[in-house]
């Protein structure tokens, strides 16, 4: 089967699936609302990140998105079905994170511009100025896309939602908010942190805006491959 005709199958199973659906609204919701939140109380030293404040929370929602989207096919079979259909399992799973992709950085750009509107006008002369801040929500937008696929990536290993979703979203709250505060050490080129830099109007560390994505493109990159290798390999 070509390409093209096994993403219109992977859309059909994102938008017709509650659980899916659910978290990419969780995404809007729990970034703009948190982000929302914070610009009430802003900082004044990187009000650009608390127009995107609640950035840390939306990136929860989207890998438990790219997780559900790809551990639904661990699920009774379905993986057996779907190759049935699709003997070629390295197309098959380009399709499936194509469609993560695409439906992810388009809920995560739409995210992005919502908080900064919402941010700017709570902010008032305390706002960042328009081109930071279009950078900051594009940078969000990315960086919710990347989550959301580095889950993916994951819960093809792992073969399991719950395992997926027990073993990351620790790994992001200790991270994030505990060891995660200490600037210029090995926190900052971990995943979670460094593509958040581009929603910071400041940085003390050695990673920039772009950078800090390009660190969290390539932990995506290294669990796409590592899933890609476990679909390939092993049995359905």
């Amino acid at each position: 089967m070509p390409f093209i005709p096994v993403l219109h199958a992977e859309w059909i199973k994102i938008r017709t699936l509650r659980s899916q659906l659910g978290a990419l609204v969780a995404v809007l919701v729990a970034t703009a609302g948190f982000s929302t939140l914070a610009a009430a109380d802003v900082d004044d030293a990187d009000p650009l990140f608390s127009v995107f404040f609640g950035i840390s929370f939306g990136q929860i929602a989207a890998i438990a998105f790219g997780t559900t989207a790809v551990s639904t096919e661990f699920r009774g079979g379905a993986l057996r079905l779907t190759l049935a259909a699709v003997p070629d399992r390295g197309r098959w799973f380009a399709a499936k994170a194509t469609a993560i992709a695409l439906s992810a950085l388009a809920v995560g750009l739409f995210t992005g511009f919502v908080s900064l509107l919402v941010g700017r006008a709570a902010l008032g002369a305390s706002a960042p100025g328009w081109a930071e801040g279009v950078r900051g929500a594009v940078g969000c937008g990315v960086h919710l896309t990347l989550m959301a696929l580095f889950g993916a990536g994951v819960a093809a290993v792992l073969r399991s939602g719950v395992a997926t979703l027990s073993v990351l979203i620790p790994f992001l709250l200790i991270v994030s908010f505990v060891v995660g505060d200490l600037s210029g050490s090995v926190a900052d080129f971990l995943p979670d942190r460094a593509g958040q830099v581009a929603v910071h109007s400041t940085w003390d560390g050695a990673l920039g805006p772009w950078s800090g994505l390009g660190v969290t493109a390539l932990w995506t990159a290294a669990a796409l491959a590592a899933g890609a290798w476990s679909v390939c390999r092993r049995d359905a």
